[in-house]
Protein backbone atom coordinates (compact mmCIF):
# COMPACT_ATOMS: atom_id res chain seq x y z
CA UNK A 1 0.00 0.00 0.00
CA UNK A 2 1.28 3.50 -0.78
CA UNK A 3 2.12 5.76 2.15
CA UNK A 4 -0.86 7.64 3.61
CA UNK A 5 -0.90 11.43 3.25
CA UNK A 6 -0.65 13.32 6.53
CA UNK A 7 -0.39 16.90 7.68
CA UNK A 8 2.88 18.33 6.35
CA UNK A 9 2.83 16.20 3.18
CA UNK A 10 4.41 18.03 0.25
CA UNK A 11 1.91 18.89 -2.50
CA UNK A 12 2.46 20.64 -5.81
CA UNK A 13 0.36 22.32 -8.49
CA UNK A 14 1.31 22.29 -12.15
CA UNK A 15 0.71 26.06 -12.34
CA UNK A 16 2.15 26.94 -8.92
CA UNK A 17 5.67 28.30 -8.56
CA UNK A 18 6.47 26.53 -5.26
CA UNK A 19 5.34 23.40 -3.40
CA UNK A 20 3.07 23.64 -0.37
CA UNK A 21 2.22 21.50 2.68
CA UNK A 22 -1.04 19.60 3.10
CA UNK A 23 -3.08 20.38 6.21
CA UNK A 24 -5.30 17.61 7.57
CA UNK A 25 -7.30 19.12 10.41
CA UNK A 26 -6.70 17.50 13.81
CA UNK A 27 -10.27 16.31 14.28
CA UNK A 28 -10.62 12.86 15.83
CA UNK A 29 -9.00 10.60 13.29
CA UNK A 30 -6.16 8.16 12.70
CA UNK A 31 -2.62 9.39 13.34
CA UNK A 32 0.51 8.24 11.52
CA UNK A 33 3.76 9.23 13.20
CA UNK A 34 1.72 11.64 15.33
CA UNK A 35 0.14 13.46 12.36
CA UNK A 36 -3.52 13.30 11.21
CA UNK A 37 -4.15 11.24 8.07
CA UNK A 38 -5.84 13.12 5.19
CA UNK A 39 -9.03 11.89 3.51
CA UNK A 40 -10.84 12.85 0.30
CA UNK A 41 -12.78 15.50 2.22
CA UNK A 42 -9.55 17.42 3.00
CA UNK A 43 -9.69 19.52 -0.19
CA UNK A 44 -10.86 22.89 1.13
CA UNK A 45 -8.82 25.71 -0.45
CA UNK A 46 -6.74 27.75 2.02
CA UNK A 47 -7.74 25.38 4.86
CA UNK A 48 -6.38 22.01 3.68
CA UNK A 49 -4.67 23.17 0.47
CA UNK A 50 -2.50 26.26 1.09
CA UNK A 51 -1.35 28.52 -1.78
CA UNK A 52 1.49 27.47 -4.09
CA UNK A 53 3.22 30.88 -4.01
CA UNK A 54 2.37 32.35 -7.43
CA UNK A 55 -0.06 31.12 -10.10
CA UNK A 56 0.97 31.01 -13.77
CA UNK A 57 -2.33 29.79 -15.28
CA UNK A 58 -3.92 32.09 -17.85
CA UNK A 59 -7.27 30.56 -16.84
CA UNK A 60 -6.87 32.46 -13.55
CA UNK A 61 -8.56 35.86 -14.11
CA UNK A 62 -5.91 37.69 -12.07
CA UNK A 63 -3.06 36.20 -14.12
CA UNK A 64 -4.91 36.89 -17.39
CA UNK A 65 -5.51 40.55 -16.43
CA UNK A 66 -1.92 41.08 -15.30
CA UNK A 67 -0.59 39.40 -18.46
CA UNK A 68 -2.83 41.58 -20.65
CA UNK A 69 -1.64 44.69 -18.81
CA UNK A 70 1.97 43.60 -19.46
CA UNK A 71 1.25 43.38 -23.23
CA UNK A 72 1.18 39.59 -23.31
CA UNK A 73 4.16 38.87 -21.07
CA UNK A 74 3.11 36.13 -18.63
CA UNK A 75 2.75 37.80 -15.24
CA UNK A 76 2.22 35.38 -12.32
CA UNK A 77 -0.11 36.49 -9.55
CA UNK A 78 -0.55 35.21 -5.97
CA UNK A 79 -2.02 31.71 -5.87
CA UNK A 80 -5.47 31.25 -4.39
CA UNK A 81 -6.26 27.53 -4.84
CA UNK A 82 -9.68 26.59 -6.20
CA UNK A 83 -9.45 22.85 -5.64
CA UNK A 84 -12.11 20.21 -6.15
CA UNK A 85 -12.39 16.72 -4.73
CA UNK A 86 -9.33 14.49 -4.34
CA UNK A 87 -9.00 11.28 -6.34
CA UNK A 88 -7.70 8.79 -3.79
CA UNK A 89 -5.04 6.26 -4.70
CA UNK A 90 -6.09 3.95 -1.85
CA UNK A 91 -9.92 3.96 -2.22
CA UNK A 92 -10.47 0.86 -0.04
CA UNK A 93 -8.61 2.24 2.98
CA UNK A 94 -11.12 4.26 5.02
CA UNK A 95 -10.83 6.68 7.93
CA UNK A 96 -14.13 7.92 9.32
CA UNK A 97 -15.92 6.29 6.37
CA UNK A 98 -13.94 8.29 3.79
CA UNK A 99 -11.14 7.08 1.51
CA UNK A 100 -7.64 7.92 2.70
CA UNK A 101 -5.31 9.97 0.52
CA UNK A 102 -2.09 8.20 -0.35
CA UNK A 103 0.97 9.18 -2.29
CA UNK A 104 -0.22 9.54 -5.87
CA UNK A 105 -3.58 11.12 -4.99
CA UNK A 106 -4.53 14.21 -6.97
CA UNK A 107 -7.19 16.89 -7.38
CA UNK A 108 -7.90 19.56 -9.97
CA UNK A 109 -7.85 23.33 -9.56
CA UNK A 110 -10.57 25.35 -11.29
CA UNK A 111 -7.80 27.23 -13.10
CA UNK A 112 -6.52 24.08 -14.82
CA UNK A 113 -3.79 23.00 -12.44
CA UNK A 114 -3.32 19.45 -11.23
CA UNK A 115 -2.55 19.29 -7.52
CA UNK A 116 -0.79 16.11 -6.49
CA UNK A 117 1.03 14.64 -3.55
CA UNK A 118 4.77 14.76 -4.06
CA UNK A 119 5.82 13.36 -0.66
CA UNK A 120 3.22 11.73 1.58
CA UNK A 121 4.54 13.02 4.90
CA UNK A 122 5.35 9.93 6.97
CA UNK A 123 8.97 8.90 6.98
CA UNK A 124 9.74 5.42 8.16
CA UNK A 125 12.95 5.14 10.08
CA UNK A 126 14.73 2.21 11.62
CA UNK A 127 17.06 2.14 14.57
CA UNK A 128 19.99 -0.23 14.47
Amino acid sequence: MPLPVTTSATITCTFGTAPSSMVALPTPRVLVEGRPVATVSDAVPLVNVPPFAMCTSLANPQVAAATAAALGVLTPMPCVPATGAWTPSAPRTLVGGRPVLAQGSMCLCAYGGVVQVLMAGPVRTTVS
